[in-house]
Order: structure tokens, then C-alpha cells, then sequence
């Protein structure tokens, strides 16, 4: 018996959930041709091994073919569908982990020039922003067909063995009837609180038609928009009163918010520099109001948070989402008394971005999600006898090397050429407002004192420091310096947007900025010359800016810079930079027009181009390597030994991780660093 609130059982009619803590539901967009197969149940299955007590699959499994996925969507409109939910739920249900699915009708929130090109409908011919399409006015025969898609669905889940559904209400169809910003209409389904309600009525009255009064149904519901055309707050606590007094719902899962622009998204899933648990409060009035079962997630990414909202009675069911994309076996470890343990989330929202630009959702730095048939969240002894492992570089990627090592029981020894670790993470966090990403290191920092590894820093390593440790394995993880764009002429005078975030130059009082990346580093750099009072211009070639960064991430930048007044101009190239008198001339072209130049003349020009790898310690050890440095990169994706042996004299095996191969990312280190390291 334990006295921790979070650990404590939650009854929901007749399920016996086992704790207070779950994963709301997201879509990871790891679905293959619309259906949840190997790599979805994996994903389920290790957050339901790691303790927690429900997991909410899909974000948004769509009813009706004419709700065409926007980004990886189940499709449980599909038969097909069956047989792989009912696999992801035996999975989870073997370690006593309850298993409910979202489901949908989009509305206009997705587009319709993919999958079908069925027209897109909502309540009013409304356009959603970041979706982008003009829908068409939901018609009676719409409505009739929908309704009965959503009574199909439910039949689905219940047939594949799942715990419960809940229906999606923030954004999407159900509650663009309910919102007077999105409902227009002048029949029995607009105007009066009743009649806007008229359609959810119905969905639900067929729903448990379909899988009768025992089968929990919820709602994942939006009780106040937060903008002055949207559903008001007094409103949206009167619809949680009316679904909660019906009868026919086990439970509502609070959301306060709009979604649709990626400014008003960042309100309702906050990321790094804003408030924790923002709604918390409000989701326990919610609760408080209709005295309901209450579940809620928003940035809920710490424990002591979430045991706060259990304890305090604000909620009943606590959403820890991207926090268990980061480690899903928080439970585990606090019911193992091993709370410091867990890997943080850092709300960087690299998973989030992912997903909404099209990729799949991934951990900025934990490798292992969502890639769980390959790489082991837990890290196990190796089998094979212990080896003498030299890592250069205490950046994220050789933090995350020497962990893996030293978990594998090898002796690991780090020699970091500055005061402290962290290479560009700790540049990063130079960014106040994304301060947290100091976790990244501060996590990995604290694992290798456990583990007893030693790390040298202030030792810039040379040949022979390495070989003095008779090394086994050598993982060069030195990382990169600054690069500057290609320019025809004035290389010498930019300053690289690194010395701006780092403070060793002060931005000047005109700047031009000039980002031929397209990632955090130009826009991190571009924001702290704005916040010193730079009058600044930030210069892109692309078509739109920060193209390697998501929406979410772009939204805080993209407030600053209105607030700053800062110009941006894209589409334009810097070609040279020259001085003139105590100004610098720089010289612009276009890649569409030819022949055609622009000039700017400002008191500091900032580059930002990625990085080149700091490779001379790998080129001098490479020669006297076991395999030339070499990586088998067809054994490394299918299996096997990924180190060919070359040289039969060499004294190691020697590779090279993170941006000491090439400029990429923190998460493309950190896999680099996990893949390999799990390989011996």
C-alpha cells in the first residue's frame, strides 16, 4: 500500500484503473496505410509496461472516409482496423494497462486534396487556418451518414477488446457545432445552445445504441476557446453540465483553447517558455462545477505537478503525454522509489512539430520511442566481455554515449576539452525562454555519476591522450564549428550567430541576419538581437522561414519578432559583404530573378550555416583504428557487427557520432550515440 496520490486505484463505472496516471490520446502518426500495426503497438505497449494506468490511443481516429487523415490518422472507418486494436490491447492488458481510442470526424481541420478529395465539412463554411480548406455546409443527409459512421466506430472498439472511446471536441466537427465562431446556421443545428448541442446528441444517443450503457464513453472537450468569437467559458461549463448530467458519458477530458493557428495551438499544448499545467486550474472548476469524473493533459511534464492535481482534487485522471514520449516508465519508476531517475521532458515539442510538419513523432532525446523493436528504453548488460571505452566531447551525443556504454557495463572514460558539458545544448539554453533544454545534459550528468563515469574536462584531446587509456572503443563526439555561407567576398566580416547567443559579441544597433539553416540557431540568435534592442533584419533564401523548425516552435519567435518589429525577408541570398566607412554593405541576389542585386547597409551582419565537423582528432586516430572508422550502415539498419575490421593492426574501434560527421540535430546525435552504443 503506498499513500502517494498519484498511485492511488481510480474507479470509472465498472473499470478499476490501477493509478491516476495516463497518456492522453495524440497521434504519433506511426500508422501504416491507416491501421496501428507493429511499430503502434510497441509504442502502446512500453508505456503500458512502464506502470502507467491508461494509454489513449490515436490522436484522432477518423469514422468517415470524407475526414481524410491530417497527419497519420487511424482510420476506424475500416474493418481492417479490428484485428490491430485488439493486438495493441492484449499487449497493454497484460501488464494491467486500460486501453480507449479517440474518435473523430475532422471537419476542417484536414484538406481535401488528399486521400479521397472528398469535400471537407463543418457546421458553417468557416475556413480553418492551418488546414487551409473552405468546407462546405454539413447537410442533413451529412449528418445522418456521420452520425451512423460514429456508431460503426465505437462497434469497432468494442469488438477489438478496448476499455472505452472517447469522442474528440476541441477544434474538430463535433464541437464546430457548439462554437458560435464556427456555427452559423439558422435550422434546428444553430443558434441556441440546444440546437448546437443537437448533433452531439445524437452522435452519442447512436453510439450507445451501438455498444450499449456499460461501454465507457467520454469526451475530449473544449469548455472555453479563450477568444472573443469562440465559445465562452460560460457556455462551455454548461455543456460539460448538460454532457455530465446526462447520463450517457462516464467522464470528460478537458481542454481550454482554439487550435486553429499555430499561435492558438502553442495556448492549449504549451511548449518551452511557457506557464506548466496553464489549465490545471481551470479543469478542476470544470470538475468542481459538475461534480464529474475529470481528465486533463497540458504540459502536466513533471510529477510533482501531476501529483499536485491528483491531491488537490482538480482532477481524477492526470495526462502526462509528451512527458512519457520522453520516458515512458514514469510509474514505474516512482513506484520503484526511482523518481530522480526519469528522463525529463524538456518541452522543446520536437515530437509535436514533427507530427504537424509531416514526420512521425519522436523524442528530442530519447531515441528509443517510438522506435521500441530496435532500441530498449532500458539498456541492458551487454553479453560480451567488458571493454575500455574512450569518448571525446560532452555534448548530448557523447553524454548519451558513454551512458550507453557504461549501462552496458563497459569502463568509460569522457575528455571534454572545456569547464562543463553540454556543446550546443548549452548555447542553446543561452535562450531564456528555452532554459529547460539544459535537462538534456543536466539528466545524462547526473546517470554517468551513478554509473561512476569519469569525465575529464578542460582536456583538449590529442592523439595521444586517447591512446594513453588503451582504448577499446574510441566515439569521437567533438562536434562542429560555426561554418559561414557561401559568400564571394567578406567571410571575414560576419559574425557567426553562435558569438551572438553565446555573448561573446554584442549585437550592433543594425543588424542584418542572415539564415542559410533554417533551425533554432538563426532564430535563437535573431530573437536575442531583437530582445537587446537591434533594429533587425532577418534574411532567408528559403520561401518561408526556419524551414527545419515546426509550427509550434515557430510561434514564440514569430511574437517576438512582431513585438521587436523585426523585418523579415525571404526569397533573397546574401552574396558579399564589404565595408564602407564604419558600415558593412552587404550584397543581396535572387535565385528567380537574374542579374538582379539588392544592397543593405547595417552596422553587423550574422550568419548562421550550420556547422563543419571538428574532425582532426578522427582523422588522425583513423589510420591506426580496427576498421578505418568505418560504420557496415546496411548491418546497422538490418543487424549484425556494424564495425568491419580493416586493419588488423589497429588497437580500436573507432566512430563518430552527432555533428562531428556532419551539421544535423540533437536527436540525430543522441540516435547516433544509443545505435551504435547498444552494438557491443
Amino acid at each position: 500500500m503506498t499513500s502517494d496520490p498519484l498511485l492511488q486505484p481510480f474507479r470509472l463505472k465498472h473499470l478499476t484503473l490501477k493509478n491516476r496516471v495516463m497518456s492522453s490520446s495524440h497521434e504519433p502518426a506511426y500508422s501504416e496505410d491507416g491501421m496501428p500495426k507493429e511499430r503502434y503497438r510497441l509504442y502502446h505497449a512500453e508505456k503500458a509496461k512502464g506502470g502507467m494506468a491508461l494509454t489513449m490511443t490515436a490522436g484522432s481516429a477518423i469514422v468517415s472516409r470524407d475526414s481524410p487523415a491530417a497527419f497519420g490518422n487511424l482510420q476506424a472507418y475500416r474493418d481492417e482496423i479490428v484485428p490491430w486494436m485488439r493486438a495493441i490491447a492484449a499487449s497493454c492488458h497484460e501488464h494491467d494497462c486500460k486501453v480507449m481510442i479517440q474518435l473523430t470526424h475532422l471537419g476542417r481541420r484536414t484538406g481535401w486534396n488528399k486521400a479521397d478529395w472528398l469535400p471537407v465539412l463543418s457546421a458553417s463554411p468557416v475556413r480553418e487556418p492551418a488546414h487551409r480548406s473552405f468546407p462546405k455546409i454539413a447537410e442533413d443527409w451529412d449528418i445522418e451518414r456521420i452520425v451512423a459512421d460514429y456508431a460503426s466506430a465505437a462497434q469497432r472498439m468494442q469488438e477489438a477488446g478496448l476499455d472505452g472511446i472517447e469522442f474528440e471536441a476541441y477544434g474538430h466537427l463535433m464541437d464546430g457545432f457548439w462554437s458560435p465562431a464556427t456555427n452559423h446556421r439558422d435550422d434546428d443545428y444553430g443558434g441556441s445552445l440546444d440546437n448546437r448541442l443537437r448533433f452531439t446528441w445524437q452522435v452519442i444517443d447512436a453510439v450507445r445504441k451501438a455498444v450499449g450503457d456499460d461501454f465507457i464513453v467520454g469526451i475530449r472537450m473544449v469548455a472555453d476557446e479563450d477568444f472573443a468569437a469562440g465559445l465562452s467559458r460560460d457556455e462551455g461549463v454548461e455543456i460539460a453540465r448538460r454532457l455530465a448530467g446526462s447520463g450517457k458519458f462516464d467522464f470528460l477530458n478537458i481542454i481550454r483553447g482554439s487550435i486553429e493557428t499555430d499561435a492558438a495551438l502553442t495556448k492549449v499544448i504549451p511548449i518551452a517558455g511557457m506557464r506548466s499545467a496553464p489549465h490545471l486550474d481551470f479543469a478542476g472548476e470544470v470538475k468542481a462545477a459538475t461534480k464529474f469524473p475529470v481528465f486533463h493533459a497540458a504540459r502536466i511534464s513533471d510529477v510533482a505537478t501531476a501529483r499536485h492535481a491528483i491531491a488537490s482534487g482538480k482532477l481524477d485522471m492526470v495526462g502526462m503525454t509528451r512527458a512519457h514520449i520522453a520516458d515512458p516508465h514514469i510509474v514505474r519508476k516512482v513506484i520503484e522509489g526511482r523518481e530522480h531517475q526519469i528522463r525529463p521532458c524538456v518541452g522543446a515539442t520536437y515530437c509535436l512539430d514533427r507530427i504537424y510538419e509531416g514526420g512521425e513523432a519522436l523524442c528530442i532525446h530519447n531515441a528509443a520511442t517510438g522506435r521500441e523493436a530496435t532500441i530498449p528504453q532500458s539498456i541492458e548488460r551487454s553479453s560480451r566481455p567488458a571493454k575500455s571505452v574512450v569518448v571525446v566531447g560532452a555534448g548530448p551525443g557523447g553524454l548519451e554515449a558513454a551512458r550507453v556504454a557504461a549501462e552496458r557495463g563497459h569502463a568509460v572514460t569522457v575528455l571534454e576539452a572545456s569547464g562543463q558539458a553540454g556543446g550546443q545544448v548549452r548555447l542553446a539554453a543561452q535562450n531564456q525562454r528555452r532554459r529547460e533544454l539544459i535537462g538534456i545534459v543536466d539528466w545524462r550528468l547526473a546517470e554517468l555519476e551513478r554509473l561512476g563515469v569519469e569525465i575529464r574536462f578542460d582536456t583538449w584531446a590529442e592523439k595521444d591522450d586517447v591512446l594513453a587509456l588503451s582504448p577499446d572503443v574510441v566515439v569521437v563526439a567533438t562536434g562542429g564549428l560555426p561554418q559561414n555561407p557561401p559568400l564571394e567576398a567578406g567571410g571575414d566580416l560576419v559574425t557567426s550567430s553562435w558569438d551572438i547567443i553565446a555573448g561573446a559579441v554584442k549585437p550592433a544597433e543594425n543588424v542584418l541576419l542572415y539564415d542559410d539553416n533554417g533551425g533554432h540557431q538563426g532564430m535563437t540568435a535573431a530573437e536575442l538581437a531583437a530582445e537587446a534592442g537591434s533594429k533587425l533584419e532577418l534574411l532567408s533564401p528559403e520561401r518561408f522561414f526556419a524551414p527545419e523548425m515546426g509550427g509550434m516552435n515557430h510561434a514564440p519567435y514569430m511574437r517576438a519578432f512582431h513585438e521587436k518589429g523585426v523585418a523579415i525577408t525571404i526569397n533573397t541570398r546574401l552574396r558579399a559583404v564589404r565595408r564602407e566607412g564604419n558600415q558593412l554593405v552587404a550584397t543581396l541576389s535572387s535565385d528567380f530573378a537574374q542579374g538582379w542585386q539588392g544592397e543593405r547597409r547595417v552596422d553587423q551582419v550574422v550568419v548562421e550555416h550550420g556547422t563543419l565537423p571538428l574532425d582532426d582528432l578522427y582523422l588522425a586516430l583513423k589510420p591506426l583504428s580496427k576498421n578505418g572508422g568505418a560504420v557496415d550502415y546496411e548491418r546497422l539498419v538490418e543487424g549484425g557487427d556494424i564495425f568491419p575490421e580493416t586493419n588488423s593492426d589497429g588497437g580500436f574501434v573507432l566512430y563518430r557520432i552527432g555533428d562531428a560527421v556532419a551539421a544535423r540535430n540533437i536527436h540525430a546525435a543522441i540516435y547516433d550515440a544509443v545505435r551504435f552504443g547498444i552494438r557491443y
